[in-house]
């Protein structure tokens, strides 16, 4: 692509850009990255938004809306209003440390804020950090912290309490859900104070996504107060967002009041109230019945009645999906070519438009998504072949099948998509009894040897979206090892030296075609190995009553209603 490039104004735009965001501009101006590519890797390396623009006009491209790095949406109504939401139910305690479910990470989101939130576009936009930088080997990113922020109980933000959450939260000792990011990224020490507003991040390698891991995406990171027991956290959601906490009562609901103090825009709301739901039918319901002015997600297959007409329905393309894992250290799925002969008795395509109205993208058994640049799209998909998948199943000692378990949850569409798995392994002789519990019964203690979803022979289970695939290369695929804290949620117990080789290099790569290169080999090889079955990447659609705006979902499950109204 040729650029008409005002070279001289450029030159003065690159003065003080480090030599990661000043490759990322070479990239740009050289035509190997798209404008919309451009947009979200410079705000990943720490370009702001009005500089991003001044680069795009110097590079002959216009400068418009989508440089923008806005979070809200807009809204038409008036403020002051109370707004009603209501999400799945919390499965557990809301405690910022152990939270892993998305009813959970919602009420976090309500008063707590990240360093930066990750939008509907993959961008980053600041929030308790301004900006941000790294050195050229991309393993120290330096943040600098917001001032003139208060908590809800006064105290002032500091650099303090940002080393002090992460601290708490890379330790492997408090048992952290962010440790599916942080193990191997960073450790306890590597979080370093430089001054009252400076934090360093000094990580275990070079990470060229490592600003996402600090957003929204890692959605246990709210920042607490230094000091502050998290295992509280429940009975007053601290936190420096723009509500604060009215009453908050488990397995029923929550009440949120605007926050006065707030340090950036006030919320438009004077209230939220949120109820939760432990069916998808209720929540529908509910909003069909004029209970609630918003439902935080939906099904296709559960929410049809939304799909008509009638309502607003905010569509996502997404990374969320759901992982289809197999034991690999227990028969019959020891062998990949069993774990192979699975996967291609599933007719993809009709899958999505069964249970998604073709709402959904194709999965290739890798957690690279159609969302994401740099999956690599070469690879070919995988298709139903029920006469090769007979043929891997006879190779591997099982011609006439085998039986087993597949544990799941009641959740969305996950039991229907269990059913689906039921009938299509039946093709080939595989008998899998299905047994669907409760999230809270079915995550037990998120931990090996007290979990269904850890334990299972095989286990289906739902991830929610993330801006950058490192979560999901690294959690439930690396080689477990609890020492260092990695692979925390590898039910499929997969192991394999190679592909933890491959990963560390695509996390250490900081431009577009190397992480390309090398997705292309660790789609390759899990198509090989087929620890887990990426069956479709699925939009995450939010709806809202007629004459209800401004609310704004992320695609990993936040609901932020700060911009909301009611006209």
């Amino acid at each position: 692509m040729t650029r008409n490039i005002d070279h001289r104004r450029l030159a003065r735009l690159r003065q003080g850009q480090g030599d990661i965001a000043n490759h990322v501009i070479d990239e740009f101006a050289a035509g190997r990255l798209s404008r919309r590519d451009f947009i979200r890797r410079g705000t990943v390396v720490g370009i702001s938004v009005p500089l991003l623009g001044s680069i795009l006009a110097a590079c002959g491209s216009s400068s418009s809306s989508s440089a923008s790095a806005s979070s809200s949406a807009s809204a038409t109504g008036a403020a002051g209003a109370t707004i009603r939401a209501g999400i799945t139910t919390p499965t557990a305690a809301i405690n910022p440390v152990t939270v892993a479910d998305q009813g959970g990470l919602d009420m976090l989101a309500q008063t707590g804020e990240y360093l930066c939130l990750s939008g509907q576009t993959l961008k980053l936009t600041p929030v308790l950090a301004t900006s941000w930088s790294s050195n050229s080997a991309g393993d120290v990113w330096t943040f600098n912290i917001r001032q003139g922020v208060k908590f809800h109980n006064g105290a002032a933000l500091t650099a303090d309490d940002v080393v002090y959450t992460y601290q708490l939260h890379t330790n492997p000792k408090n048992g952290s859900n962010a440790l599916s990011a942080f193990a191997g990224v960073l450790s306890p020490s590597g979080v370093v104070k430089v001054n009252d507003s400076t934090v360093a991040f000094h990580l275990e390698a070079p990470n060229g996504n490592f600003p996402y891991l600090t957003s929204s995406d890692n959605y246990n990171m709210i920042i607490l107060p230094a000091n502050y027991n998290p295992a509280s956290w429940q009975s007053s959601f601290i936190g420096t967002g723009p509500f604060v906490l009215s009453s908050y009562t488990p397995k029923v609901g929550a009440n949120f009041t605007r926050n006065e103090s707030y340090w950036g825009t006030k919320a438009l709301p004077s209230a939220t109230q949120f109820t939760f739901y432990d069916t998808e039918s209720a929540s529908v319901l509910a909003l069909t019945g004029g209970s609630i002015d918003v439902l935080g997600q939906f099904s296709v297959s559960g929410g049809e009645a939304l799909l008509g007409g009638g309502y607003n329905v905010i569509k996502l393309k997404s990374s969320a999906h759901r992982e289809l894992s197999m034991r690999n250290d227990q028969a019959p799925f020891t062998d990949p070519r069993v774990r192979q002969a699975i996967a291609l008795t599933l007719n993809r395509p009709q899958i999505i438009t069964a249970l998604f109205k073709g709402y959904a993208d194709l999965g290739n058994d890798s957690p690279f998504a159609p969302v994401y640049p740099s999956t690599n799209t070469s690879v070919a998909q995988r298709a139903q072949n029920i006469s090769q998948a007979k043929s891997l199943l006879s190779a591997a000692g099982h011609p006439s099948g085998f039986s087993t378990q597949l544990i799941t949850e009641q959740l969305l569409e996950i039991p229907d998509y269990a059913q689906i798995v039921v009938q299509s392994a039946a093709q080939i002789g595989v008998k899998i009894s299905l047994k669907v519990e409760s999230s809270s019964a079915y995550y037990g203690k998120a931990t090996f040897g007290n979990s269904d979803w850890l334990d299972a022979t095989m286990s289906l289970v739902d991830y929610g979206h993330r801006s950058v695939p490192n979560v999901f290369l690294t959690a439930p695929l690396q080689t477990t090892n609890a020492t260092s804290g990695t692979g925390p949620w590898n039910a499929a117990h997969f192991n394999n030296s190679q592909y933890n080789s491959l990963v560390a290099k695509y996390i250490a790569a900081v431009d577009l075609s190397t992480q390309r290169s090398l997705a292309g080999q660790i789609e390759t090889l899990l198509l090989a190995q087929t620890p887990i079955i990426f069956g479709y990447f699925y939009n995450y659609l939010t709806a809202t009553a007629q004459g209800v705006s401004g609310v704004y979902p992320t695609a990993i499950g936040h609901l932020f209603l700060y911009n909301a109204a009611k006209s």
